[in-house]
């Protein structure tokens, strides 16, 4: 059994004045900690300062007690805090509809530990991926969803997610609209991703759209789900150049190579707790040494 010290993460968010790092170092250092990666921020059009520090105790501190002797350090800055457990995976609900792309990467991602997430289900509302997924011994949650049963399909979801303990919701292509309520609840806790197409191609047959007006872009946006239809806080964009000479099949696919990656991308930021919301947008530091990060190839 090993004795190596168990990586952990402090994430700050506080109003930003003097000697917020001094103080937080300051008590690592005390702690037996030994401070590997510290990255911050200061927005200065709303004062706030953004901290994520990676570190590990050499002393056996755990999460746990380091968080409940941090207590007079936040209230003198007045901080929002958490430490977590860097070397725990995240219980994750995936959801899907009819396309498999960014689902099935994330599966190829997770195996490869890339992403070091715990999928606790699956949930579908039409029954592709169910061999897929049961395959990998994951509980697969097929709701169907119509416009009369919304409410009770949304309800059965949450009551998956809830009893799983998910800490993170990923909609990996999943074609329906969530609920007001299910927004607040699950707020920061829910990451989807669509074309970058947006808001110029909005609905059904975005690329044909595109292609029919000569775009020279196509490209993905990650984003934290909030009950503005895909305009919640920005984690993760990638665009790619395409030409007069490729296809609206071309478009679509390449997309969605590009749609892939980007979820990839903004999942393993939030995951490794380097995003940050900041009202309507987001903070996102680089990986710490040692994490990978998927390749915007």
């Amino acid at each position: 059994m090993s004795n190596a010290p168990v990586p952990i993460l402090l994430t700050i968010a506080c109003p930003a004045v003097v000697g917020i790092v001094a103080a937080v170092s300051s008590r690592l250092t005390e702690t037996g900690c030994n401070i590997l990666d510290c990255s911050q921020f200061i927005d200065e059009a709303t004062g706030t300062f953004f901290m994520r520090v990676s570190f590990y105790s050499h002393q056996g501190a755990t999460a746990e007690s380091l968080s409940a002797g941090f207590g007079d350090v936040a209230e003198r800055f007045s901080m929002t805090y958490a430490f977590h457990d860097a070397a725990a995976p995240m219980k994750t609900v995936l959801m899907v509809s009819r396309f498999g792309h960014c689902l099935l990467d994330l599966f190829y991602r997770i195996g490869a530990q890339e992403l070091p997430i715990e999928v606790t289900a699956v949930i579908p509302n039409h029954e592709d991926f169910r061999k897929e997924t049961e395959a990998r011994g994951i509980p697969f949650h097929h709701i169907p969803v119509t416009p009369d049963t919304k409410p009770e399909a949304e309800a059965a979801q949450m009551k998956v997610i809830e009893e799983t303990g998910a800490e993170l919701v990923v909609l990996a292509r999943y074609m329906q609209i969530l609920s007001d309520r299910m927004c607040a609840a699950m707020s920061g806790r829910i990451i989807n991703i669509h074309h970058a197409f947006l808001p110029g191609f909005k609905g059904a047959n975005p690329y044909r759209r595109a292609h029919a007006r000569g775009v020279k872009l196509v490209g993905a946006t990650a984003h934290y789900v909030t009950a503005d239809l895909d305009e919640g806080p920005i984690i993760e964009q990638e665009v790619i150049r395409v030409t007069h000479a490729q296809s609206a099949a071309d478009l679509a696919a390449l997309g969605r190579d590009v749609e892939a990656r980007t979820l990839a991308r903004a999942v393993h930021a939030h995951i490794h707790r380097r995003a940050f919301l900041n009202g309507e947008k987001t903070v996102v530091f680089p990986p710490s040494p040692g994490e990978f990060a998927p390749e915007a190839a």
